[in-house]
């Protein structure tokens, strides 16, 4: 079994938490011709009204200027692994447990499958901890 892992560069902001809220920051990155694989959001339980957007990739020079304009920027926080590869049942459970009996605590996980390959986002609160957790993937099968 291998898996191809991507550090994901993700872009964020603050979006209204209202119905078209993400719309309108997303239709500044299509008019941009951004083709993002990661949309990503959360409402912040602290500021009512108010969500996070995620996004990536952000690729060129008019992208990043779309991107800015919608209030979003580079975000070092959290830290995002894209792992792909061949499913198997229980392959999250391993991949998971072994994170854990390393020591390594996910910010956050979404895996998802089509037909028998998988695609997942796991975010790490540090470099080092998402360079400890693509190390711990290279046991459990070769990283490609």
């Amino acid at each position: 079994m291998g898996f191809k892992l991507d550090r994901v560069h993700v872009w964020s902001g603050e979006v209204m938490d209202q119905a078209g809220g993400v719309a309108a920051k997303l239709a500044l990155l299509a008019q941009a011709g951004a083709n993002l694989e990661y949309i990503y959001t959360r409402r912040l339980e602290n500021r009512p009204g108010i969500g996070m957007l995620y996004v990536a990739p952000i690729t060129g020079a008019l992208q990043v200027r779309a991107a800015r304009a919608a209030g979003l920027s580079e975000s070092d926080h959290p830290v995002v692994l894209r792992v792909e590869g061949d499913n198997q049942a229980g392959l999250a459970h391993r991949l998971t447990q072994k994170w854990a009996t390393e020591g390594l605590s996910l910010h956050g996980l979404m895996m998802s499958v089509l037909g028998d390959k998988f695609v997942g986002y796991a975010s790490f609160d540090s470099v080092a901890d998402s360079n400890r957790a693509a190390a711990i993937l290279g046991d459990l099968g070769a990283v490609s």
